[in-house]
């Protein structure tokens, strides 16, 4: 079954303060957005990699590949007004007998491990979504009060969200819901299960600067491998 990866990556750098898109904020002297197509590349060279930007990055991007002679074979995807969008725009191409991963283009350092089991679970069941545990203490917040919350029930959800294309399709033909924030939720809205898999606590998504500076720290001690 062929695989692909949709790289969602229209982010605006606001949350940092940063003129700047944080996909094409350095990291290890490359931009971001290179990092994350190089790790599924590396994965399966004959995957086909979907970028999507928003239309006013796209010649902006082109211009960065000429400027680090950046050969990685990928195709540009339009984005859109949200994320749902986004991804909406790029499935029409996608064949049914497939298995696609929707990964956010600001998680550079997801593992050729927690990619190999989303594909894998996926394969079997249809979908796979990577997760982690929290380790920290979690209080619940309402109307002024707040109250502990068992945090062994609860999991932080990563990407790449891996479906079958068939399935997926069907999900985003649907019209978009404020709480659809992302590919699992627009999936489970049909009432279809979600299956589980381990994550990696490396696969940081990037939104300040806090995150680059650790993103960095961790690439340059190699244990994002």
């Amino acid at each position: 079954m062929e695989k692909i990866a949709i790289i969602v990556a229209g982010g605006v750098g606001t949350r940092m303060n940063a003129v700047m898109p944080k996909q094409f904020m350095l990291l290890g002297g490359y931009p971001v957005l290179m990092h994350t197509i190089m790790a599924f590349s590396s994965f399966d060279k004959d995957m086909r990699i979907i970028v999507v930007l928003p239309e006013t990055q796209l010649d902006k991007w082109k211009e960065i590949c000429r400027e680090y002679h950046f050969k990685e074979r990928h195709e540009l995807g339009l984005g859109g007004e949200t994320r749902f969008h986004s991804v909406r725009n790029n499935l029409e191409h996608i064949p049914d007998e497939s298995l696609v991963a929707i990964h956010d283009g600001v998680r550079p350092l997801i593992d050729g491990d927690t990619i190999r089991r989303c594909f894998d679970q996926a394969g079997k069941t249809g979908n796979a979504v990577p997760c982690i545990e929290i380790p920290e203490t979690l209080r619940r917040i309402t109307d002024g009060a707040n109250e502990w919350v068992d945090r062994s029930v609860y999991r932080l959800i990563q990407t790449p969200q891996v479906f079958r294309g068939s399935l997926i399709k069907k999900a985003y033909a649907q019209e978009y819901q404020s709480f659809f924030t992302d590919d699992a939720v627009v999936l489970e809205s049909l009432g279809i299960p979600i299956h589980l898999v381990e994550g990696s606590i490396n696969n940081l998504k990037i939104t300040f600067q806090r995150d680059l500076n650790l993103a960095s720290a961790l690439l340059s001690a190699g244990n994002w491998i």
